[in-house]
């Protein structure tokens, strides 16, 4: 339901500036009707508790029809909503909820590719001279026999990019699973279709989307073979993997080009302004070309993975602002992102501290930038341990033969069913997720009875009462939440992190110990937040932050 405002307020269209966005994976939130998969009447049940934290923005993985390989990333119809998760009416009410609290609603438009169940792809796959023959990328093989694939290419999974189909005698071409065919965007009819897709979910009400592997769009149609690298694994960084460096099948050209493309289509929708995310891997300096290019506007933001493999050091994440700030200056906007449904949970990597959760939730709700929560981490929901052979995900099916021991050793996962078990609402069986007489579709964290959102909430000083700090401070900060920032290079050293917000009259410093040692306090200016109950001692303690006052006319 879009609001009917004919007077849009520049701070309404620049909303997206300022939000902050809760990340739900429907599956596992809130098991509404007792099948142990989590659905959309869920999500709707606890669009109060998103609230109640302050978030302002949902984003929510795809609930759209799907054979559920890669659970909804392999979309079936783009036009309707999976039977596990609801229907369109439930949808439209899900829509009319979340506007109704004055939140937005933002979810994944996979615009890549298309589950080879697709309807499109059934028939391209029929024959060579069908009317969607040419709606994905298909090429004959090489060899004498053509039995060999088009080129050397790796998809992102770690798997062979080309996959046979005997019924055409040619390869097709996947950037990611191989029953996740890739659309062909050299088609303008693909491109047309795919355009139209988002006009419909947009006429629904839908405040904007997050692009699925955006990197990914196009790839260089002379099918050049990849250069090789050293890199076994892919990092937040480089886009290598299994030592080839993906330089023909991702960050082409013209995905930057399609981005400015998409922006004039979601342009078309106003009151309020709609926005777009994109998924990208690679160099900050490469994927901004996202946000503009060639003097056009693209995405509003990009997602920068950097954040979640940035080791937990002041000068670490002090080289990471300035890298943003570099990268992404004003206007455009840096996203602050540390976990997702692919990602090992923050708690996880940060050791199981609670107090560097906190403290990280500081730096990630007090920085310039767009800041996403995974659903879970603001309780400290942690990894749970699922063997690969036992896995439902479609990455630990693909590497089941990986020794298991080196699988636990792995800082990231590789089964991400770790990162994506049931949501912890209370201490009663599987935690309140769903009803007793269900199983739920992944295991509950064992801890459950210890960490949940009903104890935490009854907490003073729990990691869920500080996210309820720290974004309302943000929400209602200006310079929090639209202020520029300077690092405070004078106070920041092997321990210390520290920066300014600026906005108007009003300039904030926050201080950062990511330290396991106390620290003697630079000032004794006013505090407005502290990670830590007392904080406001001369000392800070080990990993404590605080928001200080540093002037304010």
């Amino acid at each position: 339901m879009p609001v009917d405002s004919t007077d849009l307020a520049l701070e309404d269209a620049e909303w997206w500036k300022k939000t902050t966005v809760y990340h739900v994976y429907p599956r596992s939130f809130f098991d509404s009707n007792g099948d142990g998969i989590g659905d959309i009447p869920g999500i709707i049940e606890k669009l109060d508790y998103i609230q109640y934290l302050g978030y302002e923005t949902i984003w929510i993985s795809p609930f759209t029809e799907s054979p559920q390989r890669d659970f909804g990333y392999d979309i079936s119809d783009y036009y309707a909503i999976s039977p596990h998760y609801g229907d369109m009416a439930l949808f439209e009410k899900l829509v009319q909820e979340v506007h109704g609290r004055g939140m937005k609603l933002v979810f994944d438009l996979v615009l890549n590719h298309t589950s080879d169940q697709h309807d499109w792809f059934k028939e391209s796959a029929s024959s060579r001279d069908n009317p969607k023959a040419d709606w994905y990328i298909w090429r004959d093989g090489k060899g004498r026999n053509g039995t060999r694939a088009p080129n050397n290419w790796r998809a992102m999974a770690g798997n062979k990019a080309w996959t046979y189909y005997p019924e055409r005698d040619q390869f097709n071409y996947t950037a990611f699973l191989p029953f996740q065919p890739d659309l062909n965007y050299h088609n303008p009819e693909v491109k047309e279709a795919m355009f139209e897709i988002a006009r419909f979910w947009l006429n629904k009400g839908v405040d904007g989307f997050r692009l699925d592997i955006v990197s990914a769009i196009y790839e260089d149609p002379e099918l050049r073979d990849n250069p090789i690298s050293f890199r076994l694994s892919p990092s937040d960084q480089s886009l290598s993997i299994f030592f080839q460096h993906l330089k023909h099948n991702f960050l082409h050209e013209k995905s930057f080009e399609f981005a400015t493309e998409l922006r004039d289509v979601v342009n078309e929708f106003e009151n309020p302004k709609r926005i777009l995310i994109g998924e990208s891997h690679g160099d900050e300096g490469v994927i901004n070309r996202f946000c503009h290019h060639e003097g056009k506007n693209g995405l509003h933001a990009v997602f920068l993975f950097k954040a979640i493999s940035t080791p937990f050091r002041a000068p670490n994440y002090r080289n990471l602002l300035m890298r943003f700030e570099e990268h992404f200056p004003d206007p455009l906007l840096p996203t602050l992102v540390f976990a997702n449904h692919d990602r090992n949970r923050v708690i996880s990597r940060l050791g199981g501290s609670v107090k560097k959760a906190k403290l990280l939730a500081l730096f990630q709700f007090t920085c310039r930038g767009i800041p996403f929560t995974y659903f879970g981490d603001e309780i400290g929901i942690p990894r749970v341990r699922i063997p690969l052979k036992q896995g439902k995900d479609a990455i630990a099916l693909q590497h089941n033969w990986v020794p298991q021991f080196l699988v636990d050793r792995s800082a990231e996962i590789l089964n991400r069913d770790e990162c994506r078990t049931p949501m912890l609402w209370n201490d009663e069986a599987y935690a309140g997720f769903c009803h007793t007489s269900a199983q739920p579709w992944l295991p509950v964290a064992e801890n459950f009875k210890d960490i949940n959102v009903e104890k935490q909430m009854a907490e003073p000083d729990s990691l869920l009462n500080f996210y309820r700090k720290v974004i309302c401070l943000r929400n209602e900060t200006p310079a929090l939440n639209a202020g520029q920032l300077e690092i405070a290079h004078d106070f920041c050293n092997r321990k210390m992190l520290a920066y300014y917000r600026i906005a108007g009259g009003e300039k904030y410093l926050v201080l950062l110990n990511m330290s396991r040692y106390r620290l003697k306090s630079p000032l004794d200016n006013e505090v407005l937040l502290s990670t830590h109950a007392q904080g406001k001692e001369t000392h800070f303690q080990p990993f404590e932050g605080r928001v200080m006052v540093a002037a304010h006319h």
